[in-house]
């Protein structure tokens, strides 16, 4: 009687392992898919530690006339010791946070809904997730700039 697991006819199960953060992160190619992952955590935290940024910026915003053109001002003469050009730059930090975040959450509840999940789908909706929430940034950031 033969063994069969060690016959040589058989296909070896590809051997999965952790990913040594030293040495083969430099050679490690992800994923698309992990790419969003990645950057959807990252516009979470983003957006939660400007938090008080963005309530600094609705407050001032709506309170009076006044307080409005404060708000306006921060964006061309700054605040304080900060350049304007810096807090266009956080405001469009914000922008493409929340953007990728929203078409990133969307995603993720699509595939959830339809459970349609193939590796084909999920690089072809993360490669639309990436590309439509730096296209949006770009055009957002355009208007904020003063572009158009």
């Amino acid at each position: 009687m033969t063994d069969i697991s060690s016959s040589t006819t058989t296909k070896q199960r590809p051997v999965y392992r952790n990913i040594n953060i030293f040495t083969d992160v430099r050679t490690y190619r992800l994923p698309a898919a992990g790419f969003v992952s990645i950057l959807h955590r990252i516009s979470g935290l983003l957006m939660f530690l400007l938090l008080p940024f963005v309530i600094w910026m609705l407050d001032t915003s709506l309170s009076t006339e006044i307080s409005f053109d404060v708000f306006k001002n921060a964006f061309v003469a700054g605040l304080g010791p900060v350049p304007g050009v810096l807090v266009k730059l956080v405001t469009l930090a914000l922008i493409w946070g929340y953007l990728h975040h929203f078409i990133a959450g969307v995603r993720h509840l699509w595939m959830d809904a339809t459970h349609s999940v193939s590796k084909e789908q999920g690089r072809s909706s993360a490669v639309l997730t990436l590309s439509l929430s730096v296209l949006l940034t770009l055009v957002l950031g355009a208007k904020l700039f003063g572009l158009y």
